[in-house]
């Protein structure tokens, strides 16, 4: 079975989150985007288990269902399956070979019982698993691999957003220059890494020590809207079983491709000091020697730095056997865009729920949806104020979708926290 996954996302119960991450938000918008699986994120939280446990149900193995109770109404696309499947992130920092390390790892567990003994492996361990659905530990990375796979040899540890300065993996302000140097002996156990929101597989596979590990993407969602930004897409069994040993053995026939905003868009993409408005690519860094020309204080090294300083590879070659990518630009963003309005305006929010309501769910349109069907379609009055299929508004939505997909675009890039921007339009 074909379908996509997000597996890394946070609840309500995460600090600076949206209040409306509950389950059936969750079910509601992954039905909008085209999401058959989402991770349920914040697993360590109590509450949030207990409110899982009351609104949701087992489906398919390791899976779980929203209870028809709890379903919103006038639910779109009510014919489609979402089930969740229990994952959560943990936040390590300590501090190995006489430097602080900070790393976030994404945690997949098989069942409820499993969920509930690592929190009170956790809790035993002084761990306060009850202020943040993204808890804090004092706990080396490799001991809470270890701890996870002591409750079941089930779970599976992802190190999340690799590349991120400040807590990942490859951190350059505080992580490591290898998956062995951070998980010693243990390292056999890593599968799966996910590449975050400002790396692509291009730029991964510079690394020729990553080409064992299945590379992943997940929006690491803090609203319920930003669910599948980026995600995955497996074909497999729809099972707790079949999606991990799917991210095990790193086959293109079950692990079928990745789903990325560019990550240029990403908030650490490129070198730079965001107080400052200055933003450098590495190489224009190393000339000022890391330094920012107006403070003269240590810029913020973005991902694509610290993955040129690991590379072994001048340029990406396409492998056909590795799984394919794509790359995206959520819609809201292209019709804000072709309407010159604000993303959060409500005349937004009304078009995009009858372009999603005319021509079907937001990854579906913006991947697989053929552009004359777009260009061939009679909208509704309310969409685009006409009825005719000529309407300028519409061929700039198709004209951006092939843009974007023929990755035709103009690029803003995100450093030190601040976002960048890719236009499709007029490109």
């Amino acid at each position: 079975m074909k379908f996509i996954a997000d597996l890394h996302i946070h609840s309500h119960y995460s600090l600076a989150t949206s209040k409306l991450l509950s389950p059936e938000h969750l079910d509601y918008w992954a039905r909008i985007k085209g999401i058959t699986v989402v991770g349920t994120g914040d697993f360590t939280h109590p509450k949030w288990i207990a409110e899982l446990k009351q609104k949701t149900e087992p489906a398919e193995d390791g899976l779980y269902k929203l209870k028809k109770e709890h379903f919103m109404a006038e639910r779109l696309f009510s014919d489609k399956k979402v089930r969740f499947i229990l994952s959560s992130e943990i936040s390590c920092v300590y501090k190995k070979n006489n430097r602080v390390r900070k790393t976030h790892s994404i945690i997949l567990a098989p069942d409820l019982k499993t969920v509930e003994i690592i929190q009170k492996k956790l809790t035993t361990l002084n761990c306060n698993i009850s202020s943040d659905g993204r808890p804090i530990i004092g706990m080396d990375t490799k001991n809470l691999l270890d701890l996870v796979l002591s409750v079941s040899k089930d779970c599976m540890l992802i190190p999340a957003h690799i590349w991120t300065p400040w807590f990942s993996l490859f951190g350059s302000r505080s992580g490591f220059d290898s998956v062995e140097e951070c998980f010693g002996d243990l390292s056999q156990y890593i599968f799966a890494l996910e590449t975050g929101l400002s790396s692509d597989i291009p730029m991964n596979r510079l690394c020729s020590f990553l080409d064992k590990y299945t590379l992943i993407s997940n929006s690491d969602a803090h609203s319920p809207e930003k669910l599948g930004r980026n995600a995955n897409i497996f074909n497999t069994d729809l099972s707790y079983k079949g999606i991990t040993e799917a991210l095990k053995t790193n086959n293109k026939k079950t692990f079928n491709a990745t789903i990325d905003m560019f990550p240029q868009e990403g908030k650490y993409h490129y070198d730079g000091h965001r107080k400052c408005g200055i933003c450098m690519d590495p190489f224009s860094s190393i000339k000022h020697e890391n330094i920012c020309p107006v403070c003269n204080k240590l810029m913020t090294l973005g991902v694509y730095n610290r993955v040129a300083k690991l590379s072994d590879r001048k340029k990406y070659t396409k492998n056909t056997e590795q799984p394919d990518f794509f790359h995206i630009i959520p819609l809201k963003e292209i019709l804000s865009e072709i309407l010159n309005v604000g993303v959060n305006s409500q005349r937004l929010t009304n078009v995009y729920f009858d372009t999603i309501k005319e021509l079907g769910p937001e990854l579906d349109i913006l991947l697989s949806l053929p552009i004359e069907k777009i260009t061939n379609t009679e909208v509704s009055q309310d969409l685009f104020n006409t009825k005719t299929s000529s309407n300028p508004i519409l061929q700039k939505l198709a004209n951006s979708l092939k843009n974007m997909r023929e990755e035709k675009i103009k690029i803003q890039h995100g450093y030190d926290g601040e976002y960048g921007k890719i236009s499709a339009i007029g490109s």
